[in-house]
């Protein structure tokens, strides 16, 4: 039987990658912002983070619903300002708990839905410069955990924590050659990640065969956060 799930940010990257994965056995309904929704068959919604979720081409029952949208400022910490954390906060976190808040009802109404949110190997593994992307993705770690706990036993809320993805968030980083090898070399399986990979990862914790995982932080990071080679 075919499910229902809501990507918030689903026009490019990850969540781009996961919509259409989920498409073919499901019933997708996705968010967009700054670039339409190119995948034939999802019930596009306009959203901007920090701003409230249209819920009225939503259905009554909801399975399952993935956070998708983040930051990438790479700043020493001494030129962080108090407007760069209101920003990261809004995109990061406020706006999963508005989303989310949006449709508890209708995830509620099912059997068994599931909650997934997407953290960083910057929040467990100190990186230089990464200090005010680990402080709004460390709070989405607490949410994660917080809405397990609340939301038990009919809702899993799990999270994804990836280092370095090949997604337009991304791009500044990894937008030479050079970049590309250079990034791909920190990690001990020697490649950037790939949003691909994420996605299958992402819709295995959204679908019922997860069921029995909620609470869990997963790290998908080439082994840059356990392994020395």
């Amino acid at each position: 039987m075919k499910q229902n799930y809501l990507i918030i940010g689903a026009s490019s990257g990850i969540g781009a990658a996961l919509s259409a994965h989920l498409m073919q056995q499901n019933q997708v309904y996705g968010t967009y912002f700054k670039h339409e929704i190119a995948i034939p068959g999802i019930t596009a919604i306009y959203y901007e983070a920090g701003q409230p979720l249209d819920v009225s081409a939503l259905p009554d029952v909801i399975h399952g619903i993935a956070y998708c949208p983040g930051t990438i400022q790479l700043k020493p910490f001494a030129r962080i300002t108090p407007e760069m954390i209101q920003h990261d906060v809004m995109v990061n976190v406020t706006g999963a708990v508005q989303c989310i808040q949006a449709v508890l009802p209708r995830l509620k109404a099912a059997n068994q839905a599931s909650i997934l949110l997407f953290s960083t190997v910057a929040v467990q593994t100190g990186f230089n410069f990464h200090s005010l992307v680990s402080i709004s993705k460390g709070a989405v770690e607490g949410l994660t955990r917080a809405l397990a706990a609340e939301l038990a036993p009919r809702i899993r809320v799990n999270a994804i924590a990836p280092s370095l993805t090949h997604t337009p968030l991304a791009g500044s980083l990894l937008d030479t050659p050079e970049k590309m090898e250079n990034n791909a070399q920190r990690h001990p399986l020697k490649k950037v990640g790939d949003p691909q990979e994420m996605a299958e990862l992402a819709a295995y914790l959204l679908s019922p065969a997860a069921g029995w995982m909620t609470g869990q932080i997963l790290k998908m990071d080439g082994g840059i956060s356990t392994i020395k080679i």
